[in-house]
C-alpha cells in the first residue's frame, strides 16, 4: 500500500481522508501536511502522520493529493521542484482550474499527474468525481487513484483534460443547483402550509430517492419522469408549468455559464 500524502487539509482533503479511513485504509500510510496545527491535531488523533513541512511530505509520500487553493498553488509548488524530481511521486490534484501542464512545469516536468474534479457530497461519502490522467500515469497508478476516489463516492474517467470543464458543470458545481432548487421548493412548501422541518424532510428524502432511482435503474431519466405523470394529474400539471417556463433553456444557460467560467479560470490561473 502506498504512502498517500495530502498537501492541504481543508474540506475536500478532509472528506477524502475520512472516506479512506472508513474504507479501511491504513492510517499509518497517510501523511497530512498543513500549516494549521488544529487541523493536523484532528488527523493525528485518528492515527495519521502529520507535518507542517511540504518538503517532508514530498520526500516521503509515494502519491500526493494537491489540495490547496488554486491562487497559491504555484508559490507552494515552485520550491518543491527539486525534491519532486528526486522522488517522482504520483500527483493527484483536486485543485480547481489549474491545468496539468502548469503543475508539471512548476515542478520540473516529466511527472505522472491525475487531475480530478470532485464535489462537496464527498463530505458524506456520496461524491461524484471526474478523473483525467496524463500520458505518464501507469495502469497501476490509475487503479490506485480509483481506490482513493471510490472511497468517497462514484467516479468517471475522461479522455482529455478539457472535458473536466464539462465535469465541473455537470457535477463539480452541481450540488448548488440542487440546493437552490430545494430552496425554491421549500419556500413554496412553506406558503402551502408545511413547516420548515417538514419541508426539509420531505424534499431531502425525495431528492435522495430520485437520485437512487437514477443510479440504480436502467430507464432513461425522461422515462422516469413520464412514469410519475398520470394523464391530467397533479404531477403532469407541475411538469407542464416547468416546460412552459422553459426549464431546459434555464438549465442549459446556467450550465454553460459554469462551463465558460471554468475555462476562464483555467486560463487566468495557468502559468
Amino acid at each position: 500500500m502506498k504512502t498517500l500524502g495530502f498537501l492541504g487539509a481543508g474540506n475536500m482533503a478532509g472528506a477524502i481522508i475520512n472516506g479512506l479511513i472508513q474504507s479501511g485504509f491504513d492510517t499509518k500510510k497517510l501523511l497530512i501536511c498543513d500549516n494549521n496545527a488544529d487541523k493536523l491535531k484532528v488527523f493525528a488523533n485518528q492515527g495519521c502522520a502529520t507535518t507542517t513541512e511540504a518538503e517532508e511530505l514530498f520526500a516521503k509520500a509515494e502519491a500526493i493529493v494537491l489540495a490547496v487553493k488554486p491562487q497559491v498553488l504555484k508559490q507552494v509548488l515552485l520550491p518543491l521542484a527539486e525534491t519532486t524530481q528526486v522522488h517522482q511521486p504520483l500527483l493527484l490534484s483536486v485543485v480547481a482550474a489549474i491545468p496539468e501542464t502548469s503543475i508539471n512545469g512548476w515542478l520540473g516536468g516529466g511527472l505522472a499527474i491525475i487531475r480530478t474534479m470532485p464535489n462537496t457530497p464527498a463530505l458524506v461519502l456520496s461524491g461524484a468525481t471526474g478523473l483525467y490522467a496524463n500520458s505518464l500515469v501507469t495502469d497501476t497508478q490509475k487503479a490506485f487513484a480509483e481506490s482513493v476516489f471510490a472511497s468517497i463516492g462514484e467516479f468517471i474517467w475522461v479522455g482529455n483534460e478539457a472535458m473536466l470543464h464539462s465535469v465541473t458543470a455537470a457535477a463539480g458545481s452541481a450540488p448548488a443547483y440542487f440546493f437552490r432548487f430545494a430552496e425554491a421548493m421549500t419556500k413554496a412548501a412553506l406558503t402551502q402550509g408545511l413547516n420548515e422541518t417538514q419541508a426539509r424532510t420531505l424534499i431531502g428524502q425525495t431528492m435522495l430517492g430520485a437520485a437512487k432511482m437514477i443510479m440504480q435503474t436502467e430507464e432513461s431519466v425522461e422515462q422516469m419522469c413520464q412514469n410519475v405523470c398520470s394523464p391530467n394529474g397533479t404531477t403532469e400539471r407541475a411538469i407542464r408549468s416547468f416546460n412552459a417556463d422553459n426549464i431546459d433553456g434555464v438549465v442549459e444557460k446556467a450550465m454553460k455559464a459554469c462551463f465558460d467560467r471554468s475555462i476562464e479560470l483555467s486560463k487566468d490561473l495557468a502559468d
